[in-house]
């Protein structure tokens, strides 16, 4: 296999390695089904940079998503980089809100996928019926609905709202996953989306679903950090090997 050359974009060896892990994850939900069009986005900080993010570039798919094309913003949402590319200002506010006042939220997720966006809609939201919604009984806020995301002021609400809590579940629109660590927000991600297509599917049966109750889900949640792999960071060897996929697919994410 031809090596690859690195692009001069100007930037340090560890924010090349953090737009190569943002670029792979793009083109991983893609693979998935998880992009929209342009629209929704993925932000990750740039390691050893105070108040700089790495985000995609507005008007691109996410399947056309590569490492140097990625844009280097602020807090504010700016361009602070190099990238020709404009930042859907709009779809950063609840972002830039939660980098802002969350030290511990690296990486951040927004996503439109149905089957979340239905569960959202739901008044009871994620129900306690499947082995995947019990690892987030409990652990997940809601937000009421207040029409597209453009006014900084209704971050105050989303914080609030958020607690105590990483993942929140905006109403009749979609999740926010916020994670230490890109992997950890991937695989959370990915545990809620079969969360609620499995909650879809159990409800699409017509017959009543059977609810676990409190005592065993947190036991399962007690007992989850069991199945990881020894001496791995949460999510680490799921996203990895979702990345080898994407490399036996398309290696261009890495240009």
């Amino acid at each position: 296999m031809a090596t690859q050359i690195r692009p001069n974009i100007g930037c340090s060896d560890a924010e090349w390695q953090a737009r190569l892990q943002l670029a792979a994850c793009y083109r991983i939900y893609d693979l998935l089904g998880w992009s929209e069009s342009v629209y929704n986005h993925i932000s990750l900080k740039v390691p050893d940079e105070d108040g700089a993010f790495l985000i995609n570039p507005y008007g691109l798919l996410y399947s056309e998503v590569c490492a140097s094309n990625l844009v280097k913003i602020d807090i504010e949402g700016n361009n602070i980089g190099a990238s020709k590319y404009p930042v859907n200002k709009a779809g950063f506010t609840q972002h830039g809100y939660f980098h802002r006042h969350l030290p511990w939220a690296h990486a951040i997720a927004h996503v439109h996928t149905t089957a979340t966006m239905a569960v959202c809609s739901m008044e009871e939201g994620l129900m306690p019926i499947n082995f995947y919604a019990c690892n987030f009984i409990g652990r997940l806020a809601y937000h009421d609905f207040e029409g597209v995301t453009v006014r900084a002021e209704e971050g105050e609400r989303l914080l609030a709202n958020l607690g105590d809590k990483n993942i929140l579940m905006l109403r009749n629109h979609g999740p926010v996953v916020l994670a230490p660590t890109l992997e950890s927000m991937f695989i959370q991600q990915w545990a809620l989306q079969r969360a609620c297509e499995i909650q879809l599917a159990t409800l699409a049966t017509g017959r009543p679903p059977i609810r676990i109750s409190d005592e065993v889900v947190a036991i399962h949640q007690r007992d989850l950090r069991e199945v990881q792999v020894p001496g791995s960071r949460p999510g680490e060897t799921d996203f990895a090997a979702w990345t080898r996929k994407i490399d036996r697919i398309d290696r261009s994410w890495r240009e």
